[in-house]
């Protein structure tokens, strides 16, 4: 009951993109697109974007450095695996959460909170990336000369992006160079709030310090943006593949351009599986953009978003039942990385009950 609201705000956004997506075309056509596509040549995309989720655990090693300098494969695996699981099958977007708790249960000397401190920066990585491969095919001979992005809703997620991500760059920088004064900051306005609300937010604040300092380390930095630079290299060509497969030969430019589209897309709450913003975002991405049929850009779209679905639920749902994680326990998830943040950080709560 908890994530009620969150899960019916998230159905209400996914009913709406849908309604969006299919409102000029009938799903009898995407239909038949689809039993029109190459099952061979989804099948290999599907593969490239599953193996992707490797290529993530074998990143996310390079971003827990600061807090652990060597971390088991496996266990990173599995934790993301169960991260991209909850994500899929649970509302309220509890995967991150999730993919911390796990990894902490499989690697003890790691805590969720220092995991989940990690997961900031890659979300970050992971933007500056998308939106290089949003930009960048504009500038390409190849790209449509349509004036989408320079006007309308698509110059206004233009802008949005950028400011995002700039707004992100901007304050984990300040935080990993001047961690102090936010914290003492974060305190001084902590007591105007409740308890239970105002030991969440300081507490958060210092948990994720230490790791987010891979920020003060260039080369730890360097070496994470270009492991981020290959990893959605390799999942654009997934969507090159799967566009293939239902007959979209607009080269594999357009296919990063659509995977940056289609991950800002997801980016907005939606229900489990982000259905309805992935298909959304592809089909803005192909059919406005690059003039693709719409039938054909929105039978890729399910095609693949099922297809990609299914391996990393399934070997996500393996390895919660080896750790004996319930589904219950991954959407409480949430709840149990705070409770471990406010078990961490003692000095901080103190502080904060001290004062008022």
């Amino acid at each position: 009951m908890k994530h009620l609201g969150k899960a019916v705000f998230g159905l209400a956004v996914t009913v709406f993109f849908l309604w969006w997506a299919l409102r000029d075309v009938a799903f009898v056509e995407v239909w038949a697109r689809i039993r029109q596509g190459d099952p061979w040549l989804l099948l290999a995309s599907v593969a490239v974007a599953t193996f992707g989720f490797f290529i993530r655990a074998l990143r996310w090693k390079v971003l827990l450095a600061p807090v652990k300098a060597d971390t088991g494969l496996r266990a990173r695996f599995g934790a993301v695996s169960i991260g991209f699981m909850a994500n899929n099958v649970l509302p309220a977007r509890v995967g991150e959460f999730a993919r911390a708790l796990a990894f902490s249960r499989m690697e003890p000397s790691v805590s969720a909170s220092a995991a989940f401190g990690s997961l900031v920066v890659e979300r970050f990585l992971d933007g500056v990336v998308l939106l290089l491969f949003l930009v960048l095919p504009v500038l390409t001979s190849s790209f449509p000369s349509t004036g989408v992005l320079s006007q309308g809703f698509g110059a206004l997620a233009l802008r949005g992006a950028v400011a995002a991500v700039a707004a992100v760059l901007v304050g984990l920088v300040l935080l990993a160079v001047f961690p102090r004064p936010f914290v003492r900051m974060a305190e001084r306005v902590a007591v105007l709030f409740p308890g239970p609300v105002a030991r969440p937010v300081v507490d958060a604040l210092e948990a994720f310090l230490d790791s987010i300092a891979i920020l003060r380390r260039p080369r730890l930095l360097t070496l994470a943006f270009a492991w981020t630079l290959a990893f959605w290299t390799w999942h654009g060509v997934s969507f090159w593949l799967g566009m293939l497969a239902f007959g979209i030969d607009t080269g594999f430019v357009s296919a990063i351009f659509t995977e940056a589209v289609v991950g800002f897309g997801v980016a907005i709450p939606s229900a489990p599986g982000f259905v309805g913003t992935f298909h959304a975002a592809a089909d803005f991405a192909l059919t406005d953009v690059y003039g693709v049929e719409s039938a054909r850009s929105l039978a890729f779209a399910f095609g693949y978003h099922f297809g990609g679905w299914v391996p990393i639920t399934l070997i996500g749902l393996a390895y919660a039942w080896r750790l004996g994680i319930s589904l219950a326990e991954v959407g409480d998830a949430e709840e149990r990385v705070e409770e471990v943040i406010e078990e961490e950080h003692e000095g901080a709560r103190d502080l904060v009950d001290g004062t008022r």
